[in-house]
């Protein structure tokens, strides 16, 4: 049977699903309800192989698989934003919507299908419901997509067979079944929207910093591949791999990825980049401030490094240290989030890039900052890096910068959505900036009450539920782009339930409580 914490998780998900469909019920509604259900008995299945070993992959094993919490994701932040795509009345951007929506699940339920089969005896209750499930999502397809979006449904599936072969035999121990869902579905849409729009360039079509993040995330994925399939063949230690590793970057970067973004935005990437970084004297501002910031949390990382040289007995930052980070991402996106949300989407877009490139030279250990980031990055471990990548602050700023880059701009004409939508923007600053960091700190240091099955307090749960209202409460003062509209039982509601969540769940909670309270307040 599925242990306690699971269920509970799963009945907080269930709950979330119900409360979207309750506010918009239509034909998708039960192709998702069809799915959670789905999602739910072949969670088990999954659990059961990572539990006997028997899994294709080898996926992070201090945790349950989260089929469900992530397969559902994807499908509803489809179905939100067509709603509100079709509220605005933006054809364009609703049937957007619905391709997220139908290829969320299909993703979904071909993993779900990979589990079926691999396990055996092969469970027949299991293959029926997803059987039927898979009819109920295919023939609502049928008669919702046309022929172009069902084959764009189709690529993006193929790109995520073919990235989950590669990245999970690269990358072992790195992601439970649900994260790879997660990290890997989106990374597949990202690549074929690049695809997509690079073979179709209208000049003066599409917003540059969009065009910006797509190819980031692709160029540092690719980067990565290149050099993974480069050192099987040689040592990457040495001072000769190092200086390759250096030109190498420098000759794809200029030579690939440069020319890839001008033809996207037909002007000079590095021209328009300065341009839009130092437009505005606000914009100087809060590159400056930002910059101290980022000061500041690297000299947290030599203190607290320095401070385990001189103690011999702690190994290991604790919880409490660990989210001085949180406390400093907060300080950087609420300025970004009130006075220029634009220069904010442009700078994680970068600070991505930055970190996943420092995250490759300390796994290849390139000269002469490899060892020295090795050594940094250790005291801050906890038992979700336990494969040979650190993902945990990439997961950090992914949690904070989703809500901002997946924030339907074309659909909100004023630059805001009504009523909880205001709050979008916002949710990864609520969720994982103040709910989990109050939530751990005043968990770990006074909570005494622990949720049944689970390491985290009630008082813990109720502390951060209490700072995500008062945060509200200041956002509404500071930032007077935002009208709730009196929607504040659904805030304390999507609040609370993510909250919850933050309590039961074992996957990565800075990349999924973001985006179940973004799903929640669109």
């Amino acid at each position: 049977m599925l242990n306690k914490p699971v269920l509970v998780e799963s009945l907080i998900v269930f709950v979330i699903v119900l409360s979207v469909h309750a506010v918009v019920w239509d034909r998708y509604s039960w192709c998702a309800v069809a799915l959670a259900v789905q999602a739910f008995y072949v969670q088990f299945k999954w659990d059961r192989l990572l539990q006997l070993g028997g899994a294709v992959f080898q996926f992070r094993t201090a945790a349950n698989s989260g089929l469900l919490p992530a397969s559902m994701v994807i499908p509803l932040l489809g179905i939100a934003m067509k709603e509100r795509c079709k509220a605005a009345g933006i054809v364009y951007f609703e049937r957007f919507g619905i391709v997220v929506a139908s290829t969320g699940m299909l993703v979904a339920l071909f993993l779900s299908v990979i589990a079926v089969g691999i396990t055996k005896p092969v469970p027949t209750n299991t293959c029926i419901l997803t059987g039927v499930a898979g009819s109920i999502i295919i023939y609502t397809m049928k008669h919702s997509l046309t022929v172009s979006e069902v084959i764009e449904v189709l690529e993006v599936l193929l790109i995520f067979v073919y990235l989950s072969m590669i990245l999970l035999y690269l990358l072992p121990r790195c992601f439970t079944p649900g994260e790879a869902l997660l990290v890997l579905g989106g990374l597949s849409f990202v690549l074929n929207q690049l695809i997509k729009r690079s073979l179709n360039v209208v000049e003066g079509r599409g917003d540059p910093i969009d065009f910006l993040l797509l190819v980031a995330v692709v160029g540092v994925v690719l980067l990565g591949l290149f050099f993974t399939v480069l050192f099987i063949f040689m040592d990457s230690g040495t001072w000769i791999s190092s200086m390759f590793f250096h030109m190498m970057t420098a000759v794809l970067g200029l030579g690939v990825i440069m020319p890839w973004l001008y033809r996207l935005i037909q002007r000079n990437p590095l021209f328009w980049l300065l341009q839009f970084l130092f437009q505005t004297q606000t914009r100087v501002y809060l590159l400056a401030y930002w910059t101290f910031l980022a000061a500041s949390a690297c000299g947290v990382v030599f203190y607290q490094n320095a401070k385990r040289s001189s103690e011999s007995k702690k190994h290991q930052a604790s919880t409490v240290t660990r989210k001085y980070f949180h406390f400093i991402v907060v300080a950087t996106y609420v300025p970004g989030l009130i006075y220029d949300r634009q220069l904010l989407y442009v700078a994680a877009v970068l600070c991505l890039a930055v970190f996943i490139f420092l995250e490759y030279i300390r796994y290849f250990r390139i000269k002469p900052l490899g060892q020295t980031l090795r050594h940094l990055l250790s005291l801050f471990l906890d038992e979700r890096d336990s494969g040979p990548l650190i993902l945990t602050h990439i997961y950090l700023l992914l949690g904070m910068s989703l809500p901002v880059w997946l924030f339907p701009r074309s659909c909100a004409p004023k630059g805001t959505l009504s009523g909880a939508g205001a709050l979008v923007p916002y949710s990864g600053v609520l969720a994982v900036g103040v709910g989990d960091t109050i939530a751990s700190i005043f968990g770990s240091t006074m909570g005494e009450i622990k949720w049944p099955g689970t390491k985290k307090t009630f008082e813990g749960t109720m502390t951060a539920i209490f700072a995500q209202i008062i945060a509200v409460a200041l956002i509404l003062i500071f930032d007077s782009s935002v009208n709730l509209n009196s929607s504040y039982a659904w805030i304390l509601a999507s609040v609370s339930l993510v909250s919850l969540l933050e309590a039961y769940t074992t996957q990565i909670d800075n990349l999924l409580l973001p985006l179940y309270l973004q799903i929640m307040f669109m």
